[in-house]
């Protein structure tokens, strides 16, 4: 009876390590799958604002119908919103962002910002 128990936690081990392999494996693929962006759309009181091509750096400010005020950094291919008029700040302390299906909401304001792909498709990468 030894012999069955040790053998189960051996066993036991084994499938963990394995479980833990495939679980790193499937983080790795899905973050190759990722789409870089080709477009960044800025959208204001649900209306698009302005569409930016994610491979100009440029700085762009966002004036909504009351007055509010953003400023939206595209810089090596990343969007970074690096100023806001409002309270909570959510926005700006978010991460810089670069691939498809990606935002940065500023609700105070009700500004948007998304990036797309370039690419007709609408299938998400992981889909296909």
């Amino acid at each position: 009876m030894g012999n069955s128990f040790e053998k189960f936690r051996k066993n036991d081990v084994y499938l963990i390590v394995i479980l833990i392999v495939i679980g790193i494996a499937g983080l790795i693929l899905m973050q190759a799958v990722k789409k870089q962006g080709g477009t960044v759309v800025v959208k204001v009181d649900g209306k698009v604002y302005k569409e930016l091509k994610l491979s100009e750096n440029q700085t762009v400010e966002i004036v909504n119908d009351k007055g509010n005020k953003n400023i939206l950094e595209i810089k090596d291919g990343k969007v970074d919103m690096t100023y806001a008029d409002c309270n909570n700040q959510v926005c700006v302390n978010h991460k810089k962002i670069m691939y498809n299906g990606e935002t940065i909401i500023c609700m105070p304001n009700d500004v948007i910002v998304e990036i797309h792909s370039d690419d007709d498709s609408n299938v998400d990468a992981v889909a296909r």
